[in-house]
């Protein structure tokens, strides 16, 4: 177990990397129309190396490429685009191991792979992903059994609910808290919704209220100054602001 997110390292920056989108169907979204989505890693440089948060779309089956239309920009141009080579990556974690956040990992061999045990277990199972995206040549996990700080001021802390296993890395920097939820939430408005479900009832608001995830109180120990997803571009803030980050409020190319 981690202890609360007391260590900070101040010189952590965060480079977002765009490795593609799909194309999610109706049936899937909700509603009347499909929704295109976006598929972001998160390179995060650290006095210790070069951490790789997610790497992209794996290649799938003939079904799973119909169903989702996936087009993807290559790992290794998305990081040469970041002034980095697959060589240079020191450490990867996967928030969960589904084909379009573990595609990559196959061309970081011999790294180690930070992941939940139960999540290894479910693609190791079959019918989670795609087993030649997991268990390839040069393949190396580190399993984890719930909290670790695997870096000073890097910590991943288990936010099940997308999968079992998932997990998101949360960065402890002197100018605040990182996190990157990955799919913990599908967008930064839900993950806002139940930050607000969170903060009503330990306000007291008479229920009914909707529910929010229990690791909401745990992210709340650390407390996050900014949140970024696998799925959505935006960005969660708290609602006090933050300061002037450029033009619009977009986040600079190293955050």
């Amino acid at each position: 177990m981690a202890d609360t997110g007391k260590s900070t390292v101040g010189t952590m920056a965060v480079r977002r990397l765009d490795l593609g989108y799909f194309v999610r169907p109706a049936e899937e979204v909700g509603g009347p129309r499909p929704r295109v989505e976006p598929v972001l890693a998160y390179l995060v440089r650290h006095e210790r190396g070069l951490l790789l948060f997610d790497t992209g779309i794996g290649d799938a089956d003939p079904g799973t490429e119909a169903h989702y239309r996936p087009r993807r920009r290559p790992l290794r141009d998305a990081l040469a685009a970041a002034g980095a080579d697959p060589a240079d990556i020191s450490l990867v974690v996967n928030c969960h191991l589904h084909f379009d956040h573990c595609g990559g990992n196959p061309l970081l061999a011999g790294r180690t792979v930070l992941v939940q045990d139960v999540e290894l277990a479910a693609a190791r199972r079959g019918g989670h992903t795609f087993e030649e995206l997991v268990d390839f040549p040069g393949a190396r996990y580190e399993e984890l059994s719930g909290e670790a700080e695997v870096w000073p001021g890097v910590h991943i802390v288990p936010t099940p609910g997308h999968t079992e296993g998932h997990q998101s890395l949360v960065l402890r920097r002197n100018d605040g808290t990182v996190v990157l939820a990955g799919q913990a939430h599908d967008f930064a408005s839900e993950f806002a919704s139940g930050q607000l479900a969170r903060r009503a009832a330990l306000q007291d608001v008479p229920p009914p209220l909707p529910p929010y995830p229990p690791w909401l109180d745990r992210l709340a120990d650390f407390d996050p100054r900014r949140v970024l997803f696998a799925h959505d571009c935006s960005v969660w803030e708290p609602a006090e602001g933050q300061p002037d980050e450029g033009p619009y409020g977009a986040p600079p190319a190293w955050m």
